[in-house]
């Protein structure tokens, strides 16, 4: 775990990649990850939808790739996981750019759906209320 340059030298060997270059080629497949997240929304594989979904983390990458839409598709998936994965992201998405795209009101009308479905999924309700306390009842 903890290493020097020389023994670290030593691991590489002569015709290995220096670790600087191995992270540096990391980082470019950390990059192509993004690109599978928003691929993995419009996979008719519930399983993989749930993948996909579960991570807001990359909001500006969804934002300027257009997946906003997807996550939009995803209030009405059959997976219970996947609807509350979107409500969360759509939670961290909604900002002045993104409004109007995400507060149209087909959309808000599902969320109020799901805020007053406490009977039936807890976890839905709490987080279509908070969006709608922070997004739309200001």
């Amino acid at each position: 775990m903890f290493t020097n340059d020389q023994r670290q030298l030593e691991r590489t060997g002569k015709y290995g990649t220096p670790r600087s270059q191995y992270l540096q080629n990391m980082l470019f497949i950390q990059l192509n990850v993004l690109e599978l997240f928003l691929d993995c929304i419009m996979e008719p594989n519930e399983k993989l939808v749930e993948f996909g979904v579960g991570d807001p983390a990359n909001a500006a990458v969804i934002i300027e790739c257009g997946g906003i839409p997807l996550i939009l598709q995803c209030l009405s998936s059959p997976v219970r996981n996947t609807v509350s994965y979107a409500l969360g992201a759509l939670y961290y998405l909604c900002n002045p750019l993104t409004k109007k795209e995400i507060l149209k009101p087909e959309v808000v009308e599902v969320i109020r759906k799901y805020a007053a479905a406490e009977g039936v999924n807890v976890t839905f309700s709490n987080l279509a209320d908070a969006f709608l306390d922070k997004h739309v009842n200001q």
